[in-house]
């Protein structure tokens, strides 16, 4: 196999050969989620996003999918900190040994003797719609985050798209909805009493999915939505998964687990979807995936998590001192301090979603596998562009050559160089320049703009 040059922009296609089958499963069928007498309330106050000057902000909330994939696991106990740094240690080690063991049996099957997940969820979802909307014929775009980031985390990449390139597009972005997981940021506040232990990625599509057929108004409308968003007739659902949504022109936009989940969503639901902008996503053949120490490290990383600051400027003080937070764009930094925390009632400034919960994520590894085993399968009707990260290790590296050159039909991809895994964190400006790039060669032709 041809190695991979550090300094190319795109990668060589792999040798191909036979890979062991992660048995893919069919996503769960949704049912009408129960209803809900005294739905919530939003945890977070109202705020102005980076896009104030062009775009008005909502948030607003729906039913998760119902039942979930996973069974009633408790939620898992993380170690005590201690100073005792050995015991603390192997604390973690034990943790994370018994999250990944727990997430393994569910993937093979050994824990459906256990009753299903059937508390019910919400989504949270931003809306961003372009001021003074009138005529609504531009670009929607759905946007799906990383593990461990929140909805907003998006805002720094969107704004370089609506201010650098609004002289010259040749499109208009008319409405941006940025999809929250239900065990992440402002959804995990909510959900915290119902998620469980363990968390199957394929939730997330499905919690996609049940937004796109139920919930997304049929066109972008400057005027107010109310919080907890209409659920649709399930004729306009059944219209949907026929024949997509013909009112609105979408592009899809997923980062790391984020882009796996809105792959799986696409080939369980291929009309919906015209158009996949793939920022690094986590698809891995099962092999090297299953044996990856890389895995077991991330997971020990979230378990051992600090999880409270006395206030939000000692928490950016500390990320801003650490080589993981350094590579990121200052806007980026300021955004997950003044989204990805909350003002506890302990008076802690603490994570929305807790290490426990992000470990559960990092650990449910099998969705990657699956998806990439499909990622053959994926409508040829859908134009997937992939953009991956430069700064990756050697078999980081080799998965995501894997990826890209798994589906080559309507398929094309960049690397950014200059940046690690979380590209819309530490370059948000080379992903708008792709993202507009795409729109252009896209709906150039609509001849407006931003």
């Amino acid at each position: 196999m041809a190695p991979i040059d550090p300094n190319s922009t795109t990668f060589t296609p792999p040798d191909l050969y036979e890979l062991p089958s992660s048995r893919p499963q069919p996503l769960l069928p949704l049912r009408p989620p129960p209803l809900c007498i005294y739905p919530p309330v939003l945890p977070s106050p109202p705020r102005k996003s980076l896009l104030d000057a062009t775009f008005a902000l909502s948030t607003h909330l729906v039913p998760a999918a119902w039942p979930r994939t996973t069974p009633e696991v408790p939620l898992l106990e993380l170690p005590t900190w201690t100073p005792d740094k050995d015991a603390f240690r192997a604390a973690v080690r034990k943790t994370t040994t018994t999250l990944m063991q727990t997430t393994e049996e569910h993937w093979k099957g050994e824990l459906d003797a256990l009753p299903r997940n059937e508390r019910p969820m919400w989504s949270c979802v931003n809306r961003y719609v372009r001021k003074g909307l009138k005529e609504a014929n531009g670009v929607t775009l759905f946007c799906a985050h990383a593990n461990g980031f929140s909805k907003e985390l998006w805002e720094p990449a969107l704004l370089h798209l609506v201010s650098r390139y609004s002289s010259i597009a040749k499109y208009a972005v008319d409405e941006i909805w940025s999809f929250e997981a239900a065990n992440h940021g402002d959804s995990c506040l909510i959900n915290e009493p119902a998620l469980g232990g363990i968390f199957n990625w394929k939730d997330n599509s499905r919690d996609i999915l049940h937004f796109l057929k139920y919930y997304l108004p049929a066109v972008p409308d400057a005027g107010t939505l109310p919080t907890h968003l209409l659920r649709l007739d399930a004729t306009v659902a059944h219209a949907r998964r026929e024949h997509g949504i013909l009112e609105r022109r979408l592009v899809f936009m997923g980062h790391s687990f984020g882009g796996c989940s809105v792959v799986r969503a696409a080939l369980a639901e291929p009309a919906l979807f015209k158009t996949l902008l793939l920022v690094d996503p986590i698809l891995s053949s099962m092999g090297p995936r299953m044996s990856s120490e890389g895995i077991a490290d991330l997971v020990l990383g979230a378990v051992a998590r600090r999880d409270g600051w006395s206030s939000r400027e000692e928490a950016h003080r500390q990320f801003a001192a650490v080589p993981f937070f350094q590579a990121w764009d200052p806007a980026a930094l300021d955004v997950y301090v003044e989204c990805a925390l909350y003002d506890a009632p302990d008076g802690q400034v603490r994570l929305k979603m807790p290490g426990g919960l992000e470990a559960a994520n990092f650990a449910e590894r099998f969705t990657a596998c699956e998806t990439f085993e499909l990622l053959p399968q994926l409508d040829p009707r859908i134009e997937t562009r992939f953009v991956i990260a430069g700064k990756l290790e050697p078999q980081a590296a080799e998965q995501r050559r894997r990826a890209v050159w798994r589906r080559t039909e309507n398929t094309s991809h960049i690397r950014i160089l200059s940046s690690g895994h979380l590209i819309p964190q530490e370059k948000p400006g080379e992903l708008a320049a792709e993202l507009h790039g795409l729109l252009m060669r896209r709906d150039g032709s609509q001849k407006a703009r931003l």
